[in-house]
């Protein structure tokens, strides 16, 4: 590339014609696969459409094909930053180097950028430098980085008005709240956006809970999800080619944005907001800037459009010679004048109407694709198809975090030879409710379409145990095993499906029981309903420990989800052991007894037992 560009023209060194011509050579040298005119422009016939490959019109690109500044980078290599004892914005010995810096919130704004998408859509391969080439030639870095701390403008950067006087002819869109006409539009903030593409390719690159063209972070962020709308692969010569002419149809205007791209790719430096260098040269021929960057000068940042000059006074015509026998002389006859030659109609010309031809109302649960997909007929007035004719879909509405395959809001599409043009699979994000999907006609005003599209919640139609061990404990216990379900949905895994669990009075009442098994809530206290409940990726489901009071019995635990899914739990309650107490004799205490056995009486006569128990008898 730095071959290519090694005999580049230095800035104000030749004239506008001879730069034309250079600028047709690098289209020749850069992408021998487009064509340039004699003056350096894109032709129609080989500019490639955001999506299909067909012509583009100024009102499907980022800014209207509005003018830009042509400057060229500085021919060395930039320094990677300033001496601390050079002049602000240079290097000693490299006079480039004030070319390469870039004001501090502006370059922080633009790697944000780069970052959330190569996060996001990490395929498109998105270097901030193109942001950065982007926001030179369109604004100057937002006017040498004139911006509050937020990144917001400190005062408006508006191109010129899109009447179609030497520019393109853009009615209003916005009845000017973007750019404060409302009878044209006109391209808006640091990255020159049109109100028609800002409407649905804007975003909050801030975080402050709005999308303004006018500040700097929600610019870059949204210049590069259009520039990574269409998987486009911007580390391939193709894909670069084609998302930066999407941007602005022009060849010259790609072959300067790459310039700067690669300039920057060889080092940048920070410099303070608002010391930024401003460029001269405009395509139009209105910019003069006066190198600072305070945002003075005559149409420095498009800021400030230079009126055109008062025409000349035409001359007189000259006196009408006498002829020789007095009289003048008559005039010539005045050759007939051709008729103008009506351009031939395009398709998007003989367009009448849209008509739906698919599905007008779609459904779909949270997180999964719409089964059906949009379709949309282009027809003439008396009903015939027109085919090769730009549609755009367009999300709105609902507060819907729904997008198209490839997580863009927006999808244009050309019509097929039935004249129907079929929008991308549409993908539910996880915002319930209802939101539009409209169809317009790129290029030309007729009436939209519009489908309705429903989100519902998650849902599930079964449930399961995942264990199959009996729930017994005894009363004033705790259950060895937590109750952990399953939810599935058509016999696969239900994710994210809210749940509610409900220690039931019985199977025929629902209401939660007071008596029982209970879960603990604060301070431990009983709590026998649990709501917000919610299955994960893999349909699981796992409650909190089960306590049991004192009361024993057989006991129901429900658990039901969003979608119909029912599941009955018995839990067993059995009554705590009582300890037995030690038998006792009713009768009483038995009398001591004497070991040698009870006496007996003496016998009459005196005589008593002897100790060998033989009887003594007296005399």
């Amino acid at each position: 590339m730095s071959a290519q560009f090694g005999n580049r023209l230095r800035k104000g060194a030749v004239n506008t014609t001879v730069a034309a011509v250079v600028v047709a050579a690098l289209a020749a040298s850069q992408a021998p696969d487009v064509t340039a005119d004699s003056q350096g422009r894109r032709t129609a016939s080989d500019a490639p459409s955001a999506e299909q490959g067909t012509s583009a019109t100024a009102a499907d690109s980022a800014t209207g094909n509005s003018p830009y500044y042509t400057d060229l980078p500085p021919l060395n290599t930039p320094a990677p930053a300033p001496s601390s004892s050079a002049a602000p914005g240079t290097s000693p010995g490299t006079t480039g180097s004030a070319e390469a810096g870039i004001p501090a919130t502006v370059v922080d704004a633009y790697r944000k950028a780069a970052d959330a998408l190569n996060s996001a859509k990490p395929g498109c391969n998105l270097p901030w430098q193109l942001l950065a080439a982007i926001g030179k030639v369109e604004s100057g870095q937002a006017r040498g980085g004139n911006v509050s701390a937020d990144g917001t403008t400190l005062s408006p950067i508006l191109g010129p008005v899109l009447n179609g006087n030497g520019f393109a002819d853009i009615s209003d869109t916005d009845n000017g709240a973007y750019d404060g006409d409302s009878t044209h539009d006109r391209a808006v903030g640091p990255m020159q956006f049109i109100p028609s593409t800002w409407e649905w390719a804007g975003r909050d690159g801030n975080a402050d809970g709005k999308k303004d063209p006018n500040n700097i972070y929600d610019a870059a962020l949204a210049a590069g999800h259009y520039l990574c709308r269409n998987s486009w692969d911007m580390s391939t010569d193709t894909g670069l080619r084609r998302a930066i002419l999407s941007y602005n149809n022009s060849t010259e205007y790609y072959n300067t944005v790459v310039s700067w791209l690669e300039y920057y790719r060889k080092g940048t430096h920070e410099v303070p907001d608002g010391t930024g260098t401003l460029p001269d040269n405009r395509s139009d021929g209105n910019g003069t800037g006066n190198g600072t960057g305070n945002g003075a000068g005559t149409g420095n940042g498009r800021g400030t459009v230079t009126p055109p000059a008062s025409p000349p006074t035409s001359p007189k015509p000259p006196a009408k010679p006498s002829r020789p026998g007095g009289g003048t002389t008559p005039p010539p006859t005045t050759p007939p004048t051709t008729p103008p030659t009506t351009p031939p109609q395009t398709p998007t010309d003989t367009v009448h109407h849209l008509e739906a031809a698919g599905a007008a109302k779609l459904t779909a649960a949270a997180g999964s694709t719409f089964t059906d997909r949009i379709a949309t007929r282009a027809e003439t007035k008396d009903g015939k198809a027109v085919a090769k004719v730009r549609v755009r879909f367009t999300v709105t509405g609902g507060g819907t975090d729904a997008v198209f395959t490839g997580g863009e809001s927006v999808a244009t599409v050309v019509t097929d030879a039935k004249g129907v043009a079929t929008a991308p699979a549409l993908k539910a994000g996880e915002k319930t409710g209802t939101f539009t999907v409209r169809a317009t006609v790129v290029g030309r005003t007729v009436a939209a379409v519009d489908y309705r599209a429903t989100v519902t919640a998650r849902a599930a139609d079964a449930l399961a145990r995942t264990a199959t061990t009996p729930l017994t404990v005894t009363a004033g216990g705790r259950f060895t095993d937590r109750v952990e379900v399953k939810a599935a949905l058509k016999g696969a895994a239900a994710g994210r499906v809210a749940a509610t669990a409900t220690l039931v009075k019985s199977a025929e009442d629902p209401t939660a029981n007071d008596k029982g098994p209970f879960f603990k809530g604060a301070g431990d206290k009983p709590v026998r309903t649990l709501t917000g409940l919610e299955t994960d990726a893999k349909g699981l489901l796992k409650l909190p420990e089960l306590f049991a009071d004192e009361t024993a019995g057989t006991y129901l635990l429900r658990i039901t989800t969003t979608g119909g899914a029912t599941l009955t739990v018995e839990l067993t309650v059995t009554a705590a052991e009582t300890p037995t107490p030690e038998p006792t004799d009713p009768t009483g205490p038995t009398e001591p007894t004497d070991p040698t056995g009870p006496s007996e009486p003496p016998a009459e006569g005196g005589t008593s037992p002897s100790p060998s128990g033989s009887a003594t008898t007296g005399s």
